[in-house]
């Protein structure tokens, strides 16, 4: 062996007296006989030999890296979150993993599923929808989770949510307050947790408001732009009379925007637009976008401490913690502001 070459597992094994087998399950962790680890390292610590990070978090179980799994990464309201969580997880001594599931199930269950393998210490995950395959691998998960969204009472997991319902309600009482009266909703899935939550109080803050409800006012598409532009579209063929849209996050109404601006619509003199999320790009919107904030920068600092706490205090009770949500007022309701 030259110097360059450096130790290898086959050179620790020959000074060791033992198998090439069991060089590697001593370095890599593994379960061995005290003699058998004792000579492996002895060999190890002669020839030079310096354990990489990896088989030293396989030996201590710890990775040093705590994951967060979002549906889409490109969503400013994830952004937020982001920001708020890697400091945090920075000045605790932690990486901070990113996975987007871009909504897929299958993607999320592996994600939980991984958590045995202990690629990371620690999960925060955000699932739109809510399966009882989820549900079961937080029960049975082998690291601690946070999850941001509504759960069923009972999940064994710490929870961050927001009370989007209360959202919508402020949403269309402003609306309703500055006399619009078919005020329409472009909604995402229903299948997923927000889209379900959202279209279920679009119903029950008509109600409080003594409007009826439409099904002709509502347009159900996806929770991104391009897909808000298009349901958008449909719904003003079909309801051409609107005079509000109510759009379930920021993204569906930077698209609704488009659509309106297309059509020669005014905003909000012909329709006015209200948005859910506030995300940072709601005030470059023209005209600026008066949205539902539903506290995405704090949902995720509360997350990532509840992880972290969790991880330094080991077992306890569940926590939920809900963050209200608040309405932001701008020009595309108003029509107060100027450029």
């Amino acid at each position: 062996m030259t110097v360059s070459d450096g130790p290898t597992i086959t050179t620790i094994a020959q000074r060791a007296g033992v198998s090439i087998a069991s060089v590697s399950r001593v370095l890599n962790g593994l379960p061995t006989k005290a003699e058998t680890e004792r000579r492996v390292m002895s060999a190890a610590r002669e020839l030079g030999y310096v354990p990489n990070s990896a088989a030293r978090s396989l030996k201590s179980r710890r990775s040093n890296q705590l994951g967060f799994a979002i549906a889409d990464i490109g969503n400013p309201a994830y952004l937020a979150m982001i920001r708020e969580i890697q400091p945090i997880f920075k000045a605790a001594g932690y990486r901070l993993v990113l996975h987007s599931t871009d909504v897929d199930t299958a993607d999320e269950i592996e994600v939980l599923r991984g958590l045995g393998e202990r690629y990371v210490d620690g999960l925060i995950m955000v699932p739109l929808r809510m399966t009882r395959e989820h549900l079961d691998m937080f029960a049975g998960a082998r690291a601690p989770i946070v999850i941001i969204g509504s759960v069923p009472d009972g999940t064994p997991v710490d929870n961050v949510r927001t009370d989007s319902r209360t959202g919508v309600r402020l949403a269309v009482e402003h609306l309703h307050g500055l006399g619009r009266r078919r005020i329409g909703f472009l909604n995402g899935p229903l299948d997923t947790v927000p889209g379900a939550a959202r279209g279920a109080a679009y119903i029950e803050a008509l109600e409080a408001c003594g409007l009826p409800y439409d099904k002709n006012l509502v347009e159900v598409g996806d929770f991104y732009r391009a897909e808000g532009a298009q349901a958008a579209e449909r719904l003003l063929g079909r309801a051409p009379e609107i005079d509000a849209l109510l759009c379930a996050n920021d993204l569906i109404a930077f698209g609704a925007l488009e659509t309106l601006r297309r059509t020669g619509r005014r905003v909000p003199e012909d329709v006015a637009v209200a948005g859910m999320d506030d995300t940072d790009l709601a005030t470059l919107a023209w005209p600026p976008l008066t949205s539902v904030s539903l506290g995405s920068a704090e949902r995720g600092r509360v997350a990532a401490e509840l992880l972290l706490d969790r991880l330094g205090k080991g077992p306890r009770a569940p926590r939920v913690v809900t963050v209200e949500p608040r309405l932001v007022i701008r020009a595309s309701t108003t029509g107060e502001e100027t450029r």
